[in-house]
């Protein structure tokens, strides 16, 4: 009896030993495939934009600057007493919809973007608003300024849009001011068909193509002269968003080469970086 007791002690012993050999294994694994994941400057560089967006204070104060600025700039244009109807027209992601999540999301499964996951989170119409935003654009309509919302979203993304705005209450959610993408990501074709009938004065983005045609597809150096040479005009008929996630200012670097694996583009982020 004694010598069964014993038995079963030692077989038990060698199951536990095994089962928290094999839980430390699968950990250790776990923790190697989350790092391989993030093993790319563009990925671990989307998760780290998306820490700063989600918790810091600095992140809400630019929100608030940029759209205390904006709102000034309504007051100044309806004291000139203007003879046209007014508008403004803004972008919509991380211009005043947070779209972190999804970034998040996909870097930590070692995936970029890709429009069917974008088209998952659209349809959900979850994203939250940027500080100030809606305050910002309610005030806007109070002034009798229309809201025209200009966005590279396409038409399979529009329901989740309308849905997203209208749940958080922005003023002008509808089919007519929401104008989303058609055959070109250029903004400039939509822009011109408002500006016949209203006076468009102050366009809000975090891209620079959301401003004016100077912008679209152009170099590095380009769209940093061409920024220096429109610098009047920042905080005043321009007024940028942050996002540090993504956008032309990335895609540009490579000379808008879509087709470069992970450690291509790795290469060409490092090579414009400045050290000591």
């Amino acid at each position: 009896m004694k010598k069964t007791s014993i038995l079963i002690y030692f077989t038990i012993s060698i199951i536990i030993f095994s089962a928290c050999k094999t839980s430390k294994i699968t950990t250790t694994q776990n923790t190697l495939s989350e790092q391989r994941k993030l093993n790319d400057i563009a990925l671990n560089g989307k998760v780290y934009a998306s820490i700063w967006q989600q918790n810091a204070g600095e992140f809400r104060a630019l929100c608030y600057q940029a759209f205390n600025i904006a709102k000034n700039n309504i007051d100044q244009k309806i004291s000139s007493n203007p003879t046209r109807p007014l508008a403004i027209i803004t972008d919509i992601d991380e211009t005043f919809l947070d779209n972190s999540p999804y970034a998040v999301t996909q870097a930590l499964q070692g995936k970029e973007f890709s429009y069917s996951t974008w088209l998952e989170w659209t349809s959900l119409g979850k994203a939250i608003a940027y500080p100030g935003s809606l305050d910002f654009f309610n005030y806007a309509a109070s002034k009798n300024v229309t809201v025209f919302y200009i966005t590279n979203r396409n038409q399979n993304d529009k329901p989740g849009t309308l849905k997203n705005l209208q749940d958080l209450h922005f003023p002008f959610a509808d089919n007519e001011h929401l104008i989303v993408m058609d055959k070109t990501s250029n903004k400039e074709q939509r822009r011109q068909a408002i500006q016949k009938n209203y006076d468009v004065f102050m366009y809000l983005g975090d891209n620079l193509g959301d401003f004016s045609d100077v912008f679209y597809k152009k170099t590095q150096t380009e769209r940093n002269k061409n920024t220096d040479d429109l610098a009047d005009e920042f905080g005043n008929k321009f007024i940028v968003l942050p996002n540090s996630g993504y956008g032309d200012w990335e895609t540009a670097l490579p000379g808008f080469n879509y087709d470069l694996t992970p450690a291509q583009k790795d290469s060409v982020f490092l090579k414009n970086l400045i050290g000591y």
